[in-house]
């Protein structure tokens, strides 16, 4: 039997709230009550086969409370007049909420409401647009609220989020909670005080006025003779993108390599230095203009996501180069291949020939399904003959 039921009537309402659209009406009325339900009623063969069965449905649906059933007369040539169910309807958004059992989150809105009204009423709209996901912030309506109030209040305060004093509110609060609060501020805040160009929930800082703590370079020098800090040489340096811009070009040959251990074991070497990596993201090395000057060499995984970073270093520094990233050295460690865990499948526009055609080859799964030789697997003697075979000269 597939004749509407009570539970039927349910989850059609369940969808209804699910959407926003039951909550939605306490906001902005928009007339969806009363609300007519779809019925699927016996066909006239039934009533004769299954007398019994549809007067049973007939009266469970009739007995269903806060929903109303319109009725209607059929005549049967065979059992005379009979009245059965032709419409359901669902007469206020109170009888919604009870049927769904949401009068207390009903109510709660309701509060969340009028709280909005008295101190941010520009969040209402977003409030009939978002209903379930404000009902969901319920226990930090109010931090919220005093959040955007202290934001229109100090407009790009130029303070880190830890330096706020807004009631309620700490730096770990606005860091869970940057998307709502990116929505209302803007919203609420004039357009002049927000910086359109940053968007996304990472740069909600920059977008509303907060400091980014100091992006850092980290490097060494792998040539003893040059000095690039009144230190010795040789060092694990990490230094504010501000300050290693500042240092300016002094050397010709620069590394950046993904892997920390590798990292550390660069061999020294004239005239060069080595940057540990951060994967993706490369707009910190993009604004150290000195780099643009010197020959740029990348050594990444040879797995899709290590040429999709070749790619994107690319994007800042044309002139780099790939190190190691060959398949000549693929096939060399072959008995030291991996698995990549989530291939990227998408085109990258910046790699020369032979790394298209090996990337190609990872990502379409033509050698091994999930292909990757990590550069950890490569003997070290094999990095130094490389290094060697480029002309640099170790010290």
């Amino acid at each position: 039997m597939s004749w509407t039921t009570a539970a039927d009537i349910r989850q059609r309402l369940q969808r209804l709230w699910d959407k926003g659209a039951i909550l939605s009406e306490i906001v902005t009325p928009t007339g969806l009550f009363p609300c007519r339900l779809p019925l699927k009623a016996p066909a006239a063969s039934d009533l004769l086969e299954r007398f019994e069965a549809v007067r049973e449905w007939s009266r469970q649906l009739r007995e269903t409370a806060h929903v109303r059933v319109a009725m209607r007369d059929v005549r049967h040539r065979v059992l005379g007049s009979n009245a059965q169910p032709e419409e359901i309807w669902i007469d206020s958004i109170e009888d919604a909420l009870s049927v769904l059992h949401k009068q207390r989150e009903s109510r709660i809105f309701s509060d969340l409401l009028y709280v909005a009204r008295a101190m941010e009423p520009g969040i209402i709209g977003w409030m009939s647009q978002y209903p379930i996901r404000a009902l969901s912030l319920a226990a930090e309506w109010n931090s919220l609220l005093s959040t955007v109030a202290w934001l229109r209040d100090h407009p790009r305060p130029r303070i880190y989020v830890r330096q706020m004093d807004a009631v309620g509110v700490h730096s770990k609060f606005v860091q869970a909670h940057r998307g709502v609060l990116a929505e209302w501020l803007d919203i609420l805040l004039p357009s002049a005080v927000v910086d359109v160009t940053a968007a996304g929930v990472a740069q909600f800082n920059r977008r509303f006025g907060f400091l980014d703590k100091p992006e850092r370079i980290r490097f060494r020098i792998l040539d003893p003779t040059r000095q690039w800090l009144p230190v010795s040489n040789m060092q694990d340096v990490t230094l504010d993108a501000a300050s290693f811009s500042a240092l300016g070009r002094r050397v010709s040959h620069v590394f950046v390599t993904e892997n920390e251990t590798n990292f550390l074991a660069f061999p020294a070497m004239a005239d060069s230095a080595v940057i540990f990596g951060a994967g993706y993201g490369f707009d910190v090395l993009g604004g150290v203009p000195w780099l643009a000057d010197c020959q740029l060499r990348y050594w990444g995984d040879i797995d899709t996501h290590g040429f999709a970073i070749l790619d994107e270093l690319r994007s800042h520094f044309p002139q780099t180069v790939s190190f190691l990233m060959d398949r000549n050295t693929l096939m060399e460690f072959e008995s030291l291949w991996g698995e990549e865990d989530s291939p990227t499948r998408r085109e990258l526009s910046r790699l020369d020939g032979f790394e298209k055609a090996l990337y190609q080859d990872l990502r379409d799964d033509r050698i091994r399904p999930r292909l990757r030789l990590e550069q950890e697997r490569i003997a070290y003697a094999y990095v130094l003959g490389a290094l060697s075979g480029l002309g640099m000269r170790l010290v």
